[in-house]
């Protein structure tokens, strides 16, 4: 369009530039073809697309108003051309215009690629060459105006009638129009004339070539005019819905102009137009639609592929090949055009694809490949069936019990620390975790505080930028909520199995009378479940991943677990804070002469696991010959006989509720059988644990130790106080029942 204003202008133009061809090459004589200048280029463009920019500000009525002004004189010259073409050759027409003719279609037949000048001036020596990929990046803009419906779609009184079957019909039209113009202008010219005629459908046009010269005008003007009009409105569209907060500044209200979004438009087009070179910027363009079609395809052939039950489109004559086809035609072409492009291109794409996901809100449409992700969740919870998990293929999946008892702050849903300890339980921090709390109550009445509760721990997780997923439970008490989370959480092999909880240290000193029976109830419900328990005791001082430790990690291995506790310790070795710990591990031999023997075969056993520790047995001489009147001892013996004080008083006062009431004696419910035997056997298994762990481990930076079964039929009073020997003085232990499964094996 502006070759023709500044021929027409030329009193207002510079010098023009004068190109000579050698065509020589092909029998002929030189051609001479002058050009514009370039700084004219530049001038009138801008001006133009000024002219065009404050015509959009008026808004898209008075563009929707003038477009048949623009339609019809298009119309007609497109009409005029095919006149033309059939009645070729005239009077007046140059020597190379031959007619419709079967020869020249033949003689144009084949490719003769030619190089071309900065100006698209065809010339032996120019900079550009020009072969099929790079012409085919320069021809698809020309087929792009098909979607302007679309991009205008909040103009249209029936989107789903009009979009599809405007497209449609602009598709076959524009396809077949293209296709009979290749035949005919091949069939019509030499190649000479093709290549040298700028405007051969002008030249050839009836009944002359202002006809073609203003309908060229007036159809760059539409298009542009469309261009600026659809493009705003796509901008206001994703500044709207929240997809780039970064195009926050481009949001308008419905019904009302996009200014700002035209000023942006209008400044990109009057950059492309200063650069001057429509063949540079095309391949660009092509680049940009080409992704963005490759985008619309991949996202139908999900939803179709996928059958999402949302998916229901009104063009019935649809499938999802169809749409897989065009998704990689478009990246091939993009290929074709330029690979290096290409690869720029499909990088920024992912990466704003990444930061939408990160930053942009959900929008009412969804997102494709979150169906997609669903469908392959489910899959492979299908494939991982409900058959036992090999050890080699065993991930620990802990289910954090959030506020179970010690004193939180209401805003705070979760204790600080627990984050991080089920990140420390994750190889670098990968697999799930489920974050539980329960809240006492009717869920009727609870259910909206359920929520909040829910969306803060779940804020608490991502903030602590853990995996996991946060589920609250509303029932009567904590043992109810827990009986129906350790039955039912989880789907088929994708199911907690792990509890850790902290120990609860305060029972005591806040007089929580219902933390024994609770305690006793989560551990009980957990060996029935077949589920491991990690108990947590000092989670107050556990550290964060900047603290880094140095010392010993330190494992009395007193019943077999299924090598739960060896993995934790070597899981606690992969990350930042304990990588500089060593691990001990503390085996009980019967007979001094079983210890070299017990030491070598657990060396063995470590070495064939591929884990480095250092064994070190403890035998039952040395054990209570350290436990029985040894200095060492006197850090808890006065903690354990305030334990037999207290239990016999629990246990007086129980008897006598007992006798009065005139039954037997029950705790929580349920009735308990009282060995006093037992009860001392116990806590004094218990001071000598805890004697030798003072002894061995007190400089330790953290100690792992079996967790006892709850005795059967005990008060869990009793029981209460056995853990409080136990973690006497110890200021970081991790008590670890493992359940009826290997968890690491011999075999890679």
């Amino acid at each position: 369009m502006l070759f023709l204003l500044l021929d027409f202008f030329k009193q207002f133009s510079n010098a023009e530039k004068v190109t000579v061809v050698d065509s020589t090459a092909n029998g002929g004589s030189g051609i001479t073809i002058s050009t514009p200048s370039l700084h004219d280029l530049q001038i009138y463009g801008v001006i133009v697309t000024i002219l065009l920019c404050f015509i959009v500000f008026g808004g898209v009525k008075i563009i929707n108003k003038v477009a048949p002004a623009f339609l019809m004189p298009v119309l007609f010259s497109i009409l005029c051309i095919y006149i033309g073409v059939l009645s070729a050759p005239g009077l007046n027409s140059p020597k190379g215009i031959t007619g419709l003719s079967t020869t020249t279609l033949v003689d144009n037949w084949s490719a003769d690629y030619q190089r071309t000048n900065d100006a698209g001036v065809p010339d032996p020596n120019g900079p550009i060459y020009w072969d099929f990929n790079a012409l085919l990046g320069l021809f698809f803009p020309a087929v792009t105006g098909i979607m302007a419906g679309s991009n205008r779609s909040a103009s249209l009184k029936d989107t789903q009638s009009s979009i599809p079957i405007g497209t449609l019909y602009a598709t076959l039209l524009t396809t077949m129009m293209y296709l009979l113009s290749v035949f005919l202008f091949g069939a019509l010219a030499t190649r000479q004339e093709l290549l040298t005629d700028r405007l051969l459908t002008a030249t050839v046009a009836w009944p002359a070539p202002a006809v073609i010269h203003i309908g060229i005008i007036l159809s760059t003007l539409g298009a542009a005019l469309q261009s600026l009009t659809g493009a705003p409105r796509l901008l206001v569209a994703i500044a709207n819905d929240d997809i780039l907060p970064v195009l926050n500044c481009f949001k308008a209200y419905e019904g009302s102009e996009p200014h700002v979004a035209t000023l942006f438009t209008s400044f990109i087009c009057i950059s492309c137009v200063v650069i001057g070179n429509l063949d540079l910027i095309t391949p660009t363009i092509t680049m940009f639609f080409l992704l963005c079609y490759a985008g619309v395809n991949l996202s139908c052939f999900l939803l179709d592929l996928l059958d999402a039950p949302s998916w229901r489109p009104r063009w019935k004559l649809h499938h999802w090949s169809l749409s897989l086809i065009g998704a990689l035609l478009c990246i091939v072409i993009m290929f074709m055009i330029s690979w290096a492009f290409t690869v720029v291109s499909l990088a920024l794409a992912s990466l704003i694809y990444y930061y939408v996901s990160l930053k942009g809100k959900a929008g009412d449409w969804g997102d494709g490949f979150k169906s997609a992700y669903f469908q392959l969740a489910l899959r492979s919870l299908r494939s991982l069936g409900a058959n036992q998990v090999h050890p080699k293929n065993w991930y620990p999946i802990p289910l954090i019990f959030c506020r179970p008892w010690g004193r939180l702050p209401e805003d705070v849903p979760c204790h600080p620390k627990l984050a991080d300890f089920a990140n420390f339980m994750k190889k670098k921090g990968r697999g799930m975790s489920i974050f539980v709390s329960i809240i006492d109550g009717d869920y009727h009445e609870s259910a909206e505080d359920a929520k909040a509760v829910c969306r803060q721990l779940s804020a608490y997780i991502d903030d602590k930028r853990c995996e996991g997923v946060a589920e609250i439970i509303v029932a009567p008490s904590m043992s109810d909520g827990f009986r129906s989370i350790v039955q039912t959480m989880g789907l088929g092999n994708l199911k907690p199995n792990i509890v850790v909880m902290r120990y609860p240290e305060i029972w005591r000193s806040e007089n929580l009378t219902q933390i024994p029976s609770t305690f006793v109830g989560i551990i009980n419900d957990c060996i029935t479940a077949n589920k491991a328990v990690v108990t947590v005791k000092g989670l107050d001082e556990w550290p964060n991943e900047y603290q880094r430790q140095y010392g010993t990690i330190d494992l009395y291995w007193i019943v077999r677990d299924g090598g739960l506790m060896l993995l934790l310790s070597q899981l606690l070795l992969t990350k930042d804070s304990f990588e500089d710990c060593k691990i001990q591990v503390f085996c009980i031999a019967e007979e001094d002469t079983e210890a070299e023997e017990l030491k070598a075969d657990i060396k063995k056993f470590l070495y064939d696991l591929r884990m480095r520790a250092e064994v070190i047995v403890v035998t039952m001489k040395s054990f209570e010959a350290h436990a029985d009147g040894s200095s060492r001892i006197d850090d808890t013996q006065e903690a354990y006989t305030s334990a037999q004080n207290r239990i016999k008083v629990y246990l007086s006062e129980m008897k006598e509720t007992a006798e009065r009431e005139g039954r037997p004696l029950m705790e929580g419910g349920k009735q308990v059988v009282v060995n006093e035997q037992k009860v001392d056997k116990f806590l004094n298994t218990m001071l000598k644990l805890n004697a030798t762990i003072l002894r061995h481990s007190r400089m330790a930076v953290v100690v792992l130790v079996s967790l006892p079964a709850p005795p059967l039929n005990q008060p869990a009073y009793c029981y209460m106080e056995y853990m409080d020997l136990l973690v006497e003085n110890v200021p970081r232990m991790l008590m670890v029942r493992g359940y009826r499964r290997d968890v690491v094996t011999l075999f890679t």
